[in-house]
């Protein structure tokens, strides 16, 4: 007497109650699965080389600029004014020395509220003019790693998820035209309506 597992052929070991729409929405959500690993992978090769171009550009600008310490000599005024007069937001009278001992006095870049004679550190170029073009920040520049790998990977997870939620409608129309098909065949059989009729002399 022969045994043999239900359901399974001869060594393939296929399901036959699996049609191909299952398997084939089942492969687009692999595709799908493997495209949220690549946008992982490619937003953190994006962030990394952001963030490393940011700190070229920020050392690039460091080498052109001096960082040099300066001393209020009055109170800061507001952005308004500070844009009236063409000084940063946020600025007040100051005093610095570069190069050597030359003086310079002008508006300098302070948080609000500095008192006078507070020393802040300012931003000069070779002629000791205060730069309104400091180099960026770390934080800043972290940010702007961030904010890019964060679109990429956005960007990437959507699109992916768009192309495999047309290609998962459109299995499904197939297999529900298939099904109607099926239906349209079985239909008559199931209903009777396709039964011979019985003899008269059958009672």
């Amino acid at each position: 007497m022969s045994c043999r597992t239900p359901g399974r052929g001869a060594g393939t070991g296929a399901n036959p109650l699996r049609r191909g729409a299952d398997r084939a929405r089942a492969r687009w959500h692999a595709v799908f699965a493997l495209a949220c690993v690549l946008a992982v992978a490619c937003a953190i090769g994006t962030g990394l080389a952001v963030h490393a171009a940011g700190e070229r550009a920020a050392e690039a600008r460091a080498r052109l600029l001096h960082r040099v310490t300066a001393t209020t000599v009055a109170e800061p005024v507001g952005p308004e004014a500070a844009r009236t007069a063409g000084a940063p937001a946020t600025s007040a009278q100051a005093t610095w020395r570069y190069p050597g001992s030359r003086v310079h006095t002008g508006p300098v870049p302070v948080p609000p509220r500095t008192p006078a004679g507070q020393s802040v550190a300012i931003w000069v170029d070779d002629a000791g003019d205060v730069s309104l073009r400091p180099p960026r920040a770390a934080d800043a520049i972290t940010l702007d790693a961030i904010a890019a790998a964060a679109g990429t990977l956005t960007a990437v997870v959507l699109s992916a998820g768009g192309l495999v939620s047309v290609r998962l409608r459109r299995i499904e129309a197939g297999s529900l035209r298939q099904w109607e098909r099926d239906w349209a065949r079985v239909e008559p059989y199931w209903s009777g309506r396709a039964r011979p009729e019985q003899g008269a002399d059958d009672d």
